[in-house]
């Protein structure tokens, strides 16, 4: 097998490979060569080229969504490292392992003038779990003779296995993102048929928090008391939770479950539509809802509603449950059970009684009549935003997944009640609008199930760089929501709508379409502007799977926010 001749890449390379991390997006340079040469010789590693580091940042995010493994991201020295940090803290907010690697120059040549060359050391210092600085190989060390230059390169050799070793290992057992930067010095290209690199081997030791009774009973009294308990599913993968446990919470009369999209959950009495419930109440209404105990799992909750309401009517205590973490999203946040969803959820099966209360009762019966008030809006609303999403929602085929973009694509989102056979996703770990569409591409070029990606234009085109992807499956479907311009900021409560100031710097309207971008990079284009030409274009976008295909579907701008806001008084 051919190899690079520095010894490093190829302590890298063995060293992923025997941490099962055997996927790796690399972007082209040259000073990255002998990583490029380690991982594409192999035949073990499965290697992606992406010319745009921040689309493949993304892309690998999106494959280690789905795999639930580390992805080794790969990039020449420079500014090409700063455009993966969208990407990295994406991965740290989500729990997503991801293995930065960038090729640097030595440290003597930082600084004085050499192009190409920044201060790449612990440059995502705030946003990442390791930083790993490997030191520059001059030499092979079996190429020198000076037993005291020998040394020196053996210690450098050392620390640099010791060092590789902690960052993958602290990807895997923490799920996050790692920085490993490496100093090379040129020759850059010279590959050699003999494995040099004998990197010492440290095995992860992934821990997962074990509760003990002990640590559960004192607040087993006032679960079992509480006769209004709220419970709260973030953002989280399929099939994270067992659905005998889920079971468990929905059967319970004083217990009410809201859940969203992205959770990845169901069960008949869960609150799925957050927004729907309590997006219309008074005082009396919120007063009502208010629980005794608020018990949260999972990442994110894409809900300002929901924030705002328990903020205002807090809990009389509120308990998070994450191996990891907790974030006192509510401001109220007392205890952080530090063990996974479904061994905390064994454990409290295992001790608790069912209170009396008719507290999820009487919000089933309110979410009753909101959601037959939902289907009588959404019959009488003109073409809109909202009647779009009605549309394509209800068409995405069973047993699929569904990713989202950001801002209003993944809140319409929430008003539906969404397919229950689909996996949904959405990059929630920063919210932002860059890589929806690359994390997409990333995840259903793993996947074994087809993938629908909804997202608005604005996200779209900001990541177009996305389709420049030759891996990018044939049954793949874009639906691009095209309102002319940033819609949301319409339902933000700014008093300057409808300004030529609000137009430009906030709405950034425009007429730009996808079609030519189709073109471009071989993506089959259809569009629809109206609830018939939408019934058409829907039923073509999954006719056929010969190659990729986008729907862009433009709405009228000036409607959108009039149409949602009405909606909440509407469904009163």
């Amino acid at each position: 097998m051919i190899h690079s001749k520095i010894p490093v890449a190829q302590s890298i390379v063995h060293l992923c490979l025997s941490k099962g991390i055997d996927t790796v997006i690399i972007s082209p340079g040259s000073r990255n060569a002998p990583l490029t040469i380690e991982f594409t010789k192999n035949p073990n590693i499965k290697a992606y080229s992406i010319v745009d580091e921040r689309c493949a940042a993304f892309v690998a995010l999106g494959i280690a969504q789905q795999s639930r493994k580390p992805v080794a991201i790969v990039c020449t020295s420079g500014s090409a490292l700063l455009n993966y940090y969208p990407a990295i803290s994406e991965a740290f907010y989500s729990d997503i392992p991801l293995i930065a690697i960038s090729a640097d120059r030595p440290i003597e040549r930082i600084d004085i003038g050499d192009g190409q060359t920044i201060r790449q050391k612990n440059v995502f210092e705030n946003h990442i779990l390791y930083s790993a600085n490997l030191y520059s190989e001059l030499v092979p060390v079996n190429e020198v003779t000076d037993t005291k230059v020998a040394q020196k390169i053996k210690e450098s050799q050392r620390h640099n296995d010791q060092e590789i070793n902690k960052a993958l290992n602290i990807a895997i057992e923490q799920s996050g993102p790692v920085h490993i930067n490496v100093p090379f010095y040129e020759p850059l290209y010279e590959m050699t048929d003999v494995a040099i690199a004998k990197p010492i081997e440290v095995a992860p030791h992934k821990i997962i928090g074990q509760l003990s009774f002990d640590e559960l009973q004192p607040y087993m009294d006032s679960w079992n008391n509480a006769t209004r308990k709220l419970v709260i599913i973030g953002v989280q993968g399929p099939n994270v939770m067992e659905q005998s446990l889920l079971d468990m919470l929905g059967n319970d009369p004083s217990v009410i479950v809201f859940t969203e999209t992205t959770s990845n959950v169901s069960h008949p009495n869960f609150f799925t539509r957050i927004d729907n419930i309590i997006g219309s109440l008074d005082d009396d209404g919120f007063k009502a809802l208010q629980p005794d105990i608020l018990l949260t799992f999972g990442g994110m909750v894409v809900s300002k509603k929901v924030k705002a309401f328990l903020r205002n009517y807090q809990p009389q205590q509120h308990w998070h449950v994450d191996a990891k973490k907790a974030y006192d999203t509510y401001f109220c946040l007392n205890k952080h059970f530090e063990t996974s969803a479904s061994h905390f959820l064994e454990n409290l099966r295992e001790h608790t009684s069912y209170a009396k209360s008719a507290y999820q009762q009487e919000w089933l019966t309110i979410r009753e009549k909101r959601d037959v008030l939902h289907t009588e809006y959404i019959n009488q609303m003109e073409w809109c935003d909202f009647k779009a999403f009605d549309h394509i929602l209800s068409e995405i085929p069973d047993y699929s997944m569904l990713q989202l973009g950001n801002s209003s694509t993944v809140r319409y989102a929430q008003l539906f009640d969404i397919n229950k056979t689909l996996e949904v996703y959405c990059n929630r770990g920063t919210s932002g609008i860059d890589g929806s569409t690359s994390t997409a591409i990333g995840a259903a070029m793993i996947s074994t199930k087809p993938t629908t990606f909804i997202t608005g234009e604005l996200s779209f085109f900001y990541d177009s760089n996305a389709l420049w992807n030759k891996n990018i499956p044939r049954d793949f479907k874009i639906i691009v929501i095209n309102n002319s311009g940033g819609g949301i900021f319409r339902i933000l409560p700014n008093k300057d709508k409808n300004t030529d100031n609000f137009d430009e710097f906030f709405e950034t309207t425009h007429d730009l379409s996808a079609e030519k971008l189709c073109e471009m990079y071989n993506f089959k284009y259809l569009k629809a502007d109206s609830e018939k030409s939408c019934a058409f274009a829907k039923a073509e976008l999954y006719a056929s799977n010969d190659k990729p295909t986008l729907l862009e579907i433009f709405t009228p701008r000036k409607i959108n926010d009039k149409v949602l806001l009405d909606y909440f008084n509407f469904i009163k």
